[in-house]
């Protein structure tokens, strides 16, 4: 376990001590300051072919507490622009003034929702070039893994739920990175030490629900949450998982596949070499899988 556990600081070490890559342009998508998305554009023709390039929404991951920021996934973005693909870096609100705090409810999930509706159209009326805003991937590390996997699931919400969708988000597919797939399963683990009763509001207080802070309100909260408890989706799907990732075990996305194969949902399960961080580190062949799926998905022609 402590070899383990050197591997796991070693592989966070890398990520973290890439530099920051600035972006070509910075927008906002709503009102709050954390409603901003940060576009990385591919070179033209990087993907050898005229079209233009796919739009790749990423969801930074970090447990949802504030201070993991999309910053740390830039060169990620950057990296995935590199090969041909138009990059959307997402920033969305997670806990407030408490370091500690895991997420809000239910202003977390307005602006994922809010952000897969508006950054394609804002493509648009940024005349952005050489981005097709009609080749829609969504990619999320970790917590953010639970973001697109939820996002591309709102038409199974009840009608009557926020960010309900009357039919599926018109996605190319989605590519979960280490993802909290599976939010009951997380719990039982403990994962991120209690980051999902923490994202949920622990049951406390109102909310987009409707709860009125009675003691049901995790219960329900968890069902409209929970990307395993709303498959099908019939959105391609794929999750690449390190094999060895203690922060977000390989576990909790099994569960997810499982309850996807009882829904009737193929959900393409790869299974990468390392732990948590290998598939947004840009030096690890995880990473090239990553793009490779996204790529894939998006109907483009990665460049090597």
């Amino acid at each position: 376990m402590g070899g383990a556990t050197a591997g796991a600081a070693d592989e966070e070490t890398s990520v973290f001590g890439l530099a920051p890559v600035e972006p070509a342009r910075t927008a906002a998508y709503g009102e709050h300051p954390d409603q901003v998305v940060d576009f990385y554009l591919s070179p033209p023709g990087t993907d050898g072919a005229a079209r233009p390039a796919p739009l790749v929404l990423l969801f930074h991951g970090g447990a949802w507490r504030a201070p993991y920021d999309r910053r740390h996934v830039s060169p990620f973005a950057a990296f995935l622009a590199g090969r041909g693909l138009a990059v959307a870096s997402v920033e969305y609100r997670r806990g407030g003034a408490d370091a500690a705090r895991a997420g809000r409810w239910p202003e977390t999930f307005d602006d994922i929702a809010a952000a897969v509706d508006t950054v394609p159209g804002l493509v648009r009326e940024l005349g952005l070039p050489g981005v097709d805003p009609e080749r829609v991937v969504l990619t999320g590390h970790s917590a953010g893994g639970h973001a697109v996997l939820w996002a591309a699931a709102r038409h199974r919400l009840p009608s009557g739920t926020p960010w309900h969708l009357p039919a599926p988000s018109p996605l190319r597919g989605v590519v979960a990175l280490a993802p909290i797939a599976d939010l009951a399963t997380a719990r039982a683990l403990d994962v991120c030490s209690g980051a999902v009763d923490q994202l949920l509001g622990e049951g406390g207080g109102g909310g987009s629900d409707g709860g009125g802070g009675s003691g049901d309100d995790l219960t329900v909260r968890l069902g409209l949450a929970d990307p395993a408890a709303l498959l099908p989706t019939a959105i391609p799907t794929t999750i690449v998982q390190g094999g060895t990732d203690i922060d977000v075990p390989p576990a909790v996305a099994d569960a997810f596949a499982a309850a996807a194969a009882r829904a009737g949902q193929d959900v393409r399960l790869i299974r990468s070499d390392g732990g948590h961080f290998p598939p947004i580190d840009p030096t690890t062949p995880a990473a090239h899988t990553v793009a490779e799926e996204i790529a894939c998905l998006a109907g483009a022609h990665p460049a090597t």
